[in-house]
C-alpha cells in the first residue's frame, strides 16, 4: 500500500477534560480531592497517554508524515487517499475513527495496557511503526470489520461500528413504525438497538443478560436466552427492541430479528420532538429523527479495517 502519511487520532485524557470545566489544573485538583477523589490518578493517566502519544508520532516521523488529530474534528476531517490512521486511546477511539476514514487502514494503539483492555488495541506505542511499515510493503495483516449504516428519506446517512440506537433522546417513550421481512406494527417503546458483530458483545449483551433474568424469573431455563454469536466480518446484524409496550395502538410482534445482504429494517417516527438516531453511544454526533423522518437500517457497503500486528511483534 502506498502511504504518503500517517493521520494519528487522539482523544482528550480525563485530566484535560476536567481543565476544561475548572479552567485550572489547580481548581480541578481541589474539586477532586474535595470529593474524596485520587487526582494523582488522572495525572497519571494524563502523563502516560501523552508519553505515548510522543512515542508513536516520534516512531512514525522516520518513515512518513504525521499530522495529530482530535477526535473531535473527525466528522469534518477531509481524509486523503494514502493515508492510514493511528488510534492512539481507548477500544471506542477506534470505532469512532472507523465511521469516518472511508475504509481506510486502522492501526489502533494502546497507550496504557495496565489500564485499557485493549480488544480494537492490538498495537503498543513501541510497535505501532511497524503496522504502518508492513502497509506500505504490502506485508500487513488485517481483519475485516462489518459496519452498519443508516438512510434517512432525505438522504442523511450515518455510519456504526458496534451498534446504532434509535429512539427518543430522554426516558420518555419511543413511538414509530417499524417494518422487518413484509410485517409492520406501530410500537411504544425504550428504543430500537441495532448491532454489529464487533457491538454484539457490549450493549446488546446486556440486553441478553436482562432478557435471561426476566426469564428466569418467569420460570423458565436462563441459558436458553443466549446472546447470538456473530464474528465481527460477518454480514450479519442483530436488532432488539428495548422493552416495547403492549397497547391498543402499539405492539411487540416484531421485537428481534436479523437484518443481512437480503433485509433491511425500517422505522417510521412518530415523535413530534426529541426523536435521535446515534451510534457507537455518542450522543453528540445524531440525525434527528421526529416526525415524518423515515429510517432505513442495513448493512454497510463499507468495512472498517483493522491492522493486525504480526506474531513476532505481539
Amino acid at each position: 500500500m502506498r502511504v504518503e502519511k500517517a493521520i494519528v487520532v487522539r482523544r482528550s485524557t480525563r485530566l484535560e477534560e476536567l481543565v476544561r470545566r475548572f479552567n485550572t489544573r489547580a481548581q480541578a485538583k481541589f474539586y477532586i480531592e474535595h470529593a474524596g477523589g485520587d487526582f494523582s490518578d488522572y495525572e497519571i493517566e494524563d502523563s502516560n497517554y501523552r508519553r505515548a502519544l510522543d512515542e508513536v508520532q516520534s516512531s512514525l516521523e522516520s518513515i512518513t508524515k504525521v499530522q495529530v488529530i482530535d477526535r473531535f474534528f473527525m466528522p469534518n476531517f477531509v481524509f486523503g487517499e494514502h493515508q492510514v490512521i493511528v488510534a492512539v486511546g481507548q477500544d471506542g477511539l477506534v470505532a469512532n475513527a472507523a465511521k469516518y476514514v472511508g475504509g481506510r487502514p486502522i492501526v489502533g494503539v494502546n497507550p496504557d495496557p495496565s489500564r485499557f483492555d485493549g480488544i480494537l488495541l492490538p498495537f503498543t506505542p513501541r510497535n505501532a511503526a511497524c503496522g504502518v511499515r508492513d502497509l506500505m510493503s504490502g506485508t500487513a495483516a488485517g481483519r475485516p470489520i462489518t459496519m452498519a449504516e443508516v438512510v434517512l428519506q432525505d438522504r442523511q446517512r450515518l455510519l456504526a461500528f458496534n451498534d446504532f440506537f434509535i429512539g427518543a433522546r430522554s426516558h420518555v417513550s419511543a413511538r414509530y413504525r417499524i417494518s422487518f421481512q413484509d410485517r409492520s406494527e406501530n410500537q411504544s417503546s425504550s428504543g430500537v438497538l441495532v448491532s454489529t458483530g464487533a457491538g454484539s458483545t457490549g450493549w446488546l449483551s446486556s440486553v441478553f443478560n436482562m432478557a435471561a433474568a426476566v426469564g428466569a424469573l418467569a420460570g423458565s431455563q436462563p441459558d436458553l436466552v443466549r446472546r447470538p454469536e456473530v464474528e465481527w466480518d460477518e454480514r450479519r446484524l442483530i436488532f432488539v427492541v428495548r422493552e416495547p409496550f403492549v397497547s391498543r395502538g402499539s405492539g411487540a410482534d416484531i421485537a428481534a430479528g436479523t437484518v443481512d445482504d437480503q433485509s433491511v429494517l425500517k422505522l417510521e417516527s412518530q415523535m413530534p420532538q426529541h426523536g435521535v438516531i446515534f451510534s457507537d453511544g455518542v450522543e453528540s454526533d445524531y440525525l434527528a429523527f421526529n416526525s415524518g423522518a423515515s429510517a432505513t437500517v442495513q448493512i454497510a457497503p463499507e468495512s472498517a479495517h483493522l491492522v493486525i500486528p504480526p506474531t513476532r511483534d505481539r
